[in-house]
């Protein structure tokens, strides 16, 4: 019978569906009926039953939807269970109306 007191604790295998992604806009430039200039940040909210374990690093990649040219692919870093690196995102919009969204697509653990 093992000690429950020296057992390690129980991390999540985290999938895409475990996060909600919102954009948030950093910067937009729009030019009457020409579209708009946006400049974007991944705001991820982690909503999984059990923890992401601190001791792992994830690539965290997402699709962003609402540039004209067709979907943008980014990925997140993801450290520490908290801690997230990535590059705000700059899109073109074909009007000023355009909903710009994203949704994680993929989490792949990187060590």
């Amino acid at each position: 019978m093992s000690d429950p007191t020296t057992e390690s604790p129980a991390y999540a295998d985290p999938r895409p569906s475990d996060f909600t992604m919102k954009l948030k806009i950093k910067r937009k430039h729009c030019f009457g009926s020409a579209g708009c200039n946006v400049d974007v940040e991944p705001d991820l909210s982690y909503g999984g039953i059990l923890p992401i374990d601190p001791d792992k690093s994830y690539e965290i990649t997402y699709q962003i939807n609402g540039d004209e040219s067709g979907p943008v692919i980014e990925t997140i870093s993801l450290t520490d269970g908290t801690s997230m690196e990535y590059y705000p995102s700059s899109l073109s919009t074909a009007s000023s109306r355009t909903k710009i969204t994203g949704q994680v697509t993929d989490v792949a653990e990187t060590n």
